[in-house]
């Protein structure tokens, strides 16, 4: 091989010409049809444009025409337009720290132009008339349109084959077209948006409201099935809505995260948005989430990629945390988007904190929330206990009526699995080990607080060949991973050694479980860490000390495990995030059996 080598001929170093470097750049902004829907839209909300019309010819790949009522392009300016790194939108490096635009590169244009044959017309408010500007041959002529800019775009990828072989279906990119307007059209409800496909109407989507474009854009079910997140720290604001578990999805297709009002792909931020969601939702499933996190354009640098779509942010950690607790409140906020209140002196259980009745109605299909605030929560802690020695159940003193609580009055067991009982809305059916379940979970999590996670020592280290990486991360956060149960230490400058593990893990992988600790308090706030790795342990421990299947419990003890649900937080679920509780209501009661008809 290096024989052949040797025998290459040396090529002189030269400039590339113009037309290849711009078709080498237009690779990183120029993906598929989509991207230039993305790039022009991005241009028309820079010009203040209130009407942005997109039609398409073949998903795109044929034609794109964007159509906006902005301010315009003065015809002297379009030319330059068409520059490689010409902009009106920054001037200085200042300008570039503090960009406040949805673009700023100034190369957009230039590289859709080396790409496919791309041709502007445009009219400012002082212009008799508008004029149209021919990319490839530069010819500028009149043109007749009102106030603003179209910008057409033929034959994508016509200079490079290679490329358009590459691209889909018609059918699919069509819908990556209309998914990148979609994203401009949640963050700008200020902005009409309409989508034509091969002269047909696709898309719709009117100014409106900011709740109202949430609808529009996503449907009601995913606005019903979600709450509303609102938290300020500092200079970051973070707003949007986040769906309830079980209202989860298979796939990350309805995940939206803007910042500064720019959709942005980041796997920090992912990962906060999860650790909310880590202990509620079942399985491999995917929460859907919309959030906008506002934030001084001085603490975010936007200038990564040439798409725009990945940012950095000057605290990591502080983002992560910010967005892992505003998701995580939001959760514990009841639907109707009331706090917990106190119940009343008489019928307060001691030590409780309970939430105050309120209509509940929800359908077979999905689960009202309990709701219940975070860190609202007391225990009895002088309750005695209901069964099992791992967390007692406080009891009540007697028996409530059916309307006084929102899970209502026990009334029969089922199957030793499920627990009937009745409240003002009609029937409601609880999986008591799920419920149980999630009640001493908390309840642990609640008496841990910063105490160390009790480990074991192995008989025989379990070791592993280590990264430099995970070296280095053993070797500083030793009394971490102490506290997290895990004695973790180098045995070689290339190996690790796990000699304890927590010892409520009596199974399972200990290389894999370090392997994985190390690499998340690597990336990582070293807190989340221990707090995510104790619950997941903690978990553990509350699924064998719950109540087991088939354990007959009388009316009290059932009764006591409703109200410990209704002042325990995110009891709507269990720790695997499947549901603990259904509600069947009066009216679908009687629809069963045709009464009425």
């Amino acid at each position: 091989m290096s024989a052949v080598i040797d025998t290459l001929p040396r090529r002189p170093i030269r400039e590339l010409p113009d037309e290849l470097v711009s078709q080498i750049a237009a690779g990183e902004v120029v993906e598929r049809p989509a991207s230039v829907v993305r790039e022009l839209v991005d241009n028309a909300l820079d010009a203040g444009a209130t009407e942005v019309v997109v039609r398409l010819t073949a998903g795109g790949i044929r034609a794109i025409l964007v159509e906006d009522d902005g301010s315009g392009i003065p015809a002297a300016e379009l030319p330059l337009a068409l520059r490689r790194h010409a902009t009106s939108k920054i001037a200085s490096l200042v300008d570039l720290e503090h960009v406040a635009t949805m673009g700023f590169r100034g190369e957009a244009l230039a590289a859709i132009a080396s790409v496919a044959e791309l041709a502007i017309a445009s009219r400012t408010a002082d212009a008799p008339h508008a004029q149209r500007l021919e990319a490839r041959s530069g010819e500028l002529t009149p043109a007749a349109r009102a106030v603003g800019t179209s910008v057409e775009v033929r034959e994508l990828f016509f200079a490079t084959p290679a490329r358009r072989k590459f691209l889909k279906t018609e059918a699919t990119e069509l819908a990556h077209c209309i998914e990148a307007v979609r994203r401009h059209a949640l963050t700008r409800p200020d902005v009409g948006f309409t989508v034509w496909h091969d002269g047909k109407l696709s898309q719709q989507w009117r100014r409106a409201t900011p709740a109202q474009r949430l609808r529009d854009v996503l449907d009601d079910d995913f606005v019903d099935a979600s709450r509303e997140v609102a938290m300020e720290l500092g200079p970051m604001r973070i707003h949007g809505r986040a769906g309830l578990p079980e209202a989860a999805r298979s796939r990350a297709d309805q995940q939206y995260v803007y910042v500064n009002g720019r959709f942005v792909r980041d796997r920090l931020i992912a990962h906060g948005v999860r650790s909310a969601y880590e202990d509620v939702l079942h399985g491999a499933r995917q929460p859907s989430y919309v959030l906008f996190i506002d934030i001084a354009p001085e603490r975010v640098d936007v200038n990564v990629h040439p798409t725009k779509i990945e940012v950095r942010f000057r605290d990591a950690r502080e983002v992560h945390q910010a967005v892992r607790r505003a998701v995580d409140g939001a959760l514990a906020i009841s639907r109707a988007g009331e706090a917990p209140a106190a119940v009343p002196a008489e019928t307060a259980v001691p030590g409780s904190f309970m939430p105050a009745p309120r209509p509940w109605g929800a359908g077979p299909t999905q689960q009202a929330s309990l709701g219940l605030q975070q860190a609202a929560v007391l225990f009895a802690q002088e309750a005695p206990p209901a069964w099992g020695a791992a967390a007692p159940v406080s009891m009540a003193a007697t028996a409530p009526a059916a309307g006084d609580w929102p899970l209502g009055k026990a009334l029969a067991q089922v199957a030793g699995i499920y627990i009937l009982a009745e409240n003002a809305q009609g029937l409601v059916v609880v999986d008591m080990h799920a419920a149980h379940e999630r009640i001493v979970y908390e309840r642990l999590k609640a008496s841990l607080d910063d105490k160390a996670i009790e480990s074991q020592p192995l008989l025989i280290p379990a070791t592993f060949a280590a990264t430099a990486q995970e070296i280095a991360t053993a070797e500083q956060q030793a009394d971490t991973l102490r506290r997290l149960g895990l004695d973790v230490a180098p045995l070689s400058p290339t190996v690790l050694a796990v000699r304890a593990r927590p010892a409520a893990l009596a199974g399972g992988d200990v290389v894999e479980l370090a392997r994985s600790v190390l690499a998340e308090l690597a990336q990582y706030d070293a807190s989340n860490v221990i707090q995510r790795a104790q619950h997941e342990i903690l978990s553990t421990m509350a699924c064998h000390g719950a109540v087991r299947a088939n354990r007959q419990l009388t009316l009290e003890e059932m009764n006591a495990l409703l109200r410990d649900m209704e002042r325990t937080e995110r009891a709507d679920q269990c720790n695997h995030g499947r549901p603990t509780w259904r509600q069947v209501t009066l009216k679908e009661l009687d629809a069963l059996f045709w009464r009425g008809r």
